[in-house]
């Protein structure tokens, strides 16, 4: 739905514009991602065989401790990292790794964001607001 915005009640990082992906599913950089490859590899993932790479990633919870967060900081150092991440909920530990990589992320709306919000969506994330608004959606 073009021109809705969500407000989150967490919210970090430079605020940006680009495409989605979204799935009511949760992520950890550890388990979830080829990291050399820039895609989805566990097969059970609902986004398995995508790309992430420059995506704004919309997903359920953040999975995964420190050796997630630290994948984070690694990912953007090769350039192979999603431009944003939207979740439902959001652990301390992934927080900080995407402060510390520099990824925008945001967390805790009042509805299910990844039923909201659909994949392939253009989106403007406004971190100062705390706000996601849909510029455009299939």
């Amino acid at each position: 739905m073009s021109g809705k915005i969500y407000k989150a009640k967490h919210a970090q990082g430079q605020s940006i514009e680009g495409e989605c992906l979204s799935a009511s599913d949760g992520f950890s950089a550890r388990y979830d991602l080829d990291r050399l490859k820039g895609v989805f590899s566990r097969p059970a993932h609902k986004l398995f065989g995508q790309s992430y790479k420059d995506k704004i990633l919309v997903l359920d919870a953040a999975k995964g401790g420190v050796a997630s967060a630290w994948m984070l900081y690694e990912m953007k150092s090769r350039d192979l990292c999603p431009s944003a991440i939207i979740f439902n909920a959001v652990n301390p530990i992934l927080a900080q790794g995407a402060a510390h990589a520099g990824i925008p992320m945001l967390s805790g709306f009042d509805c299910d964001i990844t039923q909201a919000i659909a994949s392939g969506a253009r989106l403007r994330i406004d971190t100062k607001n705390q706000t996601v608004e849909v510029l455009w959606s299939s």
